[in-house]
């Protein structure tokens, strides 16, 4: 199999790279490095650096590798950002993936891979949240992530291209030093920045209805979010799942914001001790994956812990 990794040369997608390569695939790179970085992509992978506005530059991609398959990794990401700039994010998250399906449905791609997020439940009602509750996404970003599943959808059905969208919940960790998160944005990476400056950690929060008071996440390695990739690419691929479908990726527990620092505090041995701050608008208390699905389609299930997210992010400084 030959297959395009749209920003593979970004945290995740560097990751989704390997995994595929030591998997056996071919794999073509996609990636106009505004906030990937060259040196990830590993040797002997070919690498296009562009746009995805690039419609005529995807083509030939697509058409000079013979590719059979696309995982989509190429997104803003940052939430913040998003709520600052609406615009920009539906310009980069929506209308790219557009011109990239457009281009894949005339090629005659067959297996189409989006990266979703946990994103576009919202405030989720429930915990463990199912693949079929209800999607209210409260940020620009999650937003985009909900559109892009529905036009990815949309243009697989009219095209006959096999598509999946997987929902990152939150990704942390790193496989090896070389790929690890160098945008500071998620709790993990946030914390162990933190430490490493010997500012105190900071909780937003400590009067949720859970057990410690903090908000409670799903946290998956990125490791493991990487081999999701490949059982989902080729379950698509040989046609053993139907079309059109969504998945959670994570883990399945609850690890509460507390408990991430305690570990970090251990981890790194500091002596720091977190201070607790106002909550931040839009937080949910609880939002963690049910896995089932992926579990029983996939036949995949995350393997590594909370410690060994840490232990890797901390040593891939």
């Amino acid at each position: 199999m030959s297959w395009l990794v749209t920003g593979g040369a970004g945290y995740i997608g560097a990751h989704v790279v390997r995994a595929l390569t030591a998997a056996g695939d071919d794999v073509v790179v996609v990636d106009d490095l505004s906030t990937g970085l060259a040196e990830r992509i590993p040797d002997g992978v070919a690498f296009e650096r562009m746009s995805l506005f690039d419609a005529a530059g995807i083509r030939r991609v697509l058409n000079d590798h013979d590719i059979d398959g696309v995982v989509h990794v190429a997104a803003k990401k940052q939430v913040a950002e998003s709520l600052r700039e609406p615009s920009r994010y539906f310009r980069e998250n929506v209308e790219a993936v557009r011109i990239l399906l457009d281009e894949c449905a005339e090629a005659g791609v067959g297996s189409f891979v989006f990266s979703s997020s946990a994103a576009v439940y919202g405030h989720a009602a429930a915990a463990p949240v199912r693949e079929d509750d209800s999607c209210a996404p409260t940020t620009p970003y999650g937003q985009t992530k909900l559109a892009g599943e529905w036009l990815v959808r949309a243009v697989g059905d009219v095209a006959g291209m096999r598509t999946l969208s997987l929902r990152y919940f939150n990704v942390a960790g790193a496989g090896e030093p070389a790929l690890a998160d160098q945008h500071a944005t998620n709790l993990v990476p946030l914390v162990l920045s933190a430490i490493r400056r010997g500012t105190p950690p900071r909780i937003f929060g400590a009067d949720y209805p859970t057990a410690d008071g903090t908000c409670v996440r799903d946290y998956v390695h990125v490791a493991d979010v990487a081999d999701a990739h490949v059982h989902a690419a080729h379950a698509l691929a040989h046609d053993e799942l139907a079309s059109g479908q969504v998945l959670n990726i994570g883990t399945g527990e609850g690890v509460s914001v507390r408990q991430i620092i305690t570990q970090a505090l251990a981890i790194t041995g500091s002596g720091l001790e977190p201070v607790v701050e106002a909550r931040r608008p839009g937080d949910s208390p609880v939002v963690v994956a049910d896995v089932g699905t992926a579990s029983r389609l996939l036949s995949w299930k995350a393997t590594k812990s909370v410690t060994d997210m840490i232990e890797s992010a901390w040593q891939a400084r």
